[in-house]
């Protein structure tokens, strides 16, 4: 049984798509415990009214990245985490706590990495004229949106698509892209080979 903690910043909806995948699918593991850097993050109701542990950890209450980080890290490991989920966490991670979880640390970006790293990736993404946008799911490393990539899906950019119908759309595919990746790490599936990934049995997927 594997134990997955999620940070969020806000209303978590990734983190509630990752809740109830694992409880409808029964998977080998338990969310231990939903962690915010915010105290009014919305999330941590639903986390609490599902009977999910919660913390807050909040950034404005350090003076620097680094002391915010360290002490973000002894809360979570006081979960004994398998996996570190980021579900709309809002914060650059620095590199030692990004090397502490090595390996065990996803992230799901809004877009079709190596494209629109960062933020306002759908407006990036419009502005461009691309004919496909989407979401990635990245082991995430010390260089913001360039881990080793998981699962990706495409969306396509439609004709008059502004920055919130594209979001919109993209976000119906990420809560059912990061459940499917999480659950592959769940069960040892993924594999990092070479700075990629390899899943192990893709005709379950």
């Amino acid at each position: 049984m594997k134990n997955i903690v999620i940070l969020i910043s806000g209303r978590g909806s990734n983190m509630e798509a990752v809740v109830r995948a694992a409880q409808s699918e029964a998977w080998p593991a338990r969310i231990a415990a939903v962690i915010s850097n915010k105290a009014d993050a919305k999330g941590l109701e639903f986390a609490q009214a599902h009977g999910i542990p919660t913390a807050v950890v909040a950034n404005k209450d350090f003076p620097t990245r680094d002391q915010f980080d360290a002490k973000l890290q002894e809360v979570i490991d006081g979960f004994a985490p398998d996996l570190v989920v980021l579900a709309g966490f809002m914060r650059i991670l620095t590199a030692p706590f990004v090397e502490h979880y090595e390996g065990r640390l996803l992230n799901i970006h809004p877009s079709l990495l190596p494209l629109f790293p960062g933020l306002d990736t759908h407006q990036q993404a419009i502005n461009a004229r691309v004919a496909e946008h989407g979401a990635t799911v990245h082991f995430v490393t010390a260089e913001l949106d360039h881990g080793p990539v998981v699962v990706q899906v495409k969306v396509p950019v439609l004709p008059g698509d502004t920055e919130d119908t594209l979001s919109a759309r993209v976000l119906v595919e990420e809560h059912k892209l990061y459940p499917l990746a999480i659950r592959l790490f769940v069960e040892d599936r993924l594999s990092i080979v070479g700075g990629g990934v390899r899943i192990a049995d893709t005709a379950n997927i």
